[in-house]
């Protein structure tokens, strides 16, 4: 019991740890490529030498970043590899979701991503505004996790979790929503989506394959 209840507490510290340089990472307080102490990760992340010294073995492993002897640690790089073959893994991921997604999402899920879409979309050509481009992000960012959390499989959801780092990371990057991007990303969305709704498993994967492949030019052609 004992052992268990170590490693518990062991396993909860890990993922505090994981969580805040996630955190961290995605509120740019952290910049790719950016070489960093171990002295200002332990300040920037609130934790303790220990806990970050049992956490880099994992960054490094999911290649979020990378220990350098004598220099520091520096913070996973975006350049044109890492992009390609993240949305290389991303295209694989996400076209058997929305596989599984035409074959199981409820009617009332459906309805209800087309009509957050839309309400999106609507707003942005009324008054566009930085508050509703950070909530499209939201938006987004939801529809495509709620896809692969639907096809319930748990080792394409983890690996999709650390995917999905480097797509976080690289929108913030290069491919940010602005009111220029979100109208057709969005579209793009809804083009998924109603092939969903129609059941129509080939247009859906269509649809899918057509907005990734453009969100990868957008992010390999800045």
């Amino acid at each position: 019991m004992k052992k268990t209840t170590a490693a518990r507490a062991s396993n909860s510290v890990q993922r505090t740890a994981y969580d805040r340089f996630q955190e961290a990472l995605l509120q740019e307080r952290l910049k790719p490529g950016q070489v960093v102490t171990q002295r200002l990760l332990v300040s920037l992340l609130d934790l303790s030498t220990g806990a970050l010294r049992e956490l880099l073995p994992r960054l490094q492993a999911e290649g979020l970043l990378t220990v350098l002897p004598q220099r520091g640690i520096q913070i996973t790089v975006i350049d044109l590899p890492m992009i390609r073959d993240a949305f290389q893994m991303r295209m694989a991921m996400e076209r058997e979701a929305v596989i599984v997604a035409t074959n199981s999402w409820p009617q009332e899920v459906i309805d209800q991503q087309i009509s957050i879409h839309q309400d999106i979309v609507e707003r942005q050509a009324e008054s566009p505004s930085q508050t509703l481009l950070d909530e499209g992000q939201e938006v987004d960012t939801n529809f495509h996790k709620r896809l692969i959390e639907f096809t319930k499989n748990k080792l394409l959801i983890q690996a999709y979790d650390i995917v999905s780092i480097r797509i976080r990371l690289i929108k913030l990057e290069r491919i940010r929503l602005s009111d220029a991007v979100l109208p057709d990303a969005f579209r793009e969305h809804l083009a998924i989506l109603n092939a969903i709704n129609k059941r129509d498993q080939t247009a859906a994967v269509e649809q899918m394959e057509n907005h990734i492949r453009n969100a990868r030019t957008r992010a390999t052609t800045l």
